[in-house]
């Protein structure tokens, strides 16, 4: 694979702001009373949609620290076909799923807004909607970058 430049590195203060948009968006989901496994799914289905290794590495780590399963991890990609996860969690992928897939659909679409309006808070809305904006900022920046998996113990 080409080596490329790190985005992340090459203009470090923008890196902060995003990492400081980051940190914002994490208060605000735990403010709203989120479940931080919950926005792990979010991050990682986001990251599996983009095509970002750094980042569904970095998420499945973060979620199975949280005691997520590896089954659920594994099947993530296809939530629809299982009865593995809660309402709220498909409501959640939904809404990540719409707005990853936001350049190719050009819209979230009123079912999607409707489901998740009708099992969170408007505060976790925002919330879950601001964290999947994140994510996928990480995602382009990683991707564009190959930005390269750490060295992790197996």
């Amino acid at each position: 694979m080409t080596k490329r430049i790190q985005l992340t590195v090459s203009l470090p203060q923008a890196h902060r702001q995003v990492l400081a948009l980051h940190s914002t968006v994490e208060q605000a989901a735990a403010d709203a009373g989120l479940d931080p496994g919950l926005v792990e799914l979010v991050k990682i289905r986001a990251s599996q949609l983009n095509g970002c290794a750094f980042c569904v590495d970095a998420h499945t780590r973060d979620a199975r620290e949280l005691g997520e399963s590896e089954r659920r991890i594994y099947l993530l990609s296809a939530w629809r076909e299982t009865e593995l996860y809660t309402e709220k969690e498909r409501a959640a992928l939904a809404l990540t799923e719409a707005m990853t897939m936001l350049p190719r659909d050009q819209d979230v679409p009123d079912d999607v807004y409707d489901q998740v309006t009708a099992v969170f808070t408007e505060q976790q809305y925002v919330a879950l909607a601001w964290a999947a904006t994140v994510i996928n900022t990480w995602n382009r920046l990683g991707v564009t970058s190959r930005k390269p998996l750490p060295d992790v113990a197996a």
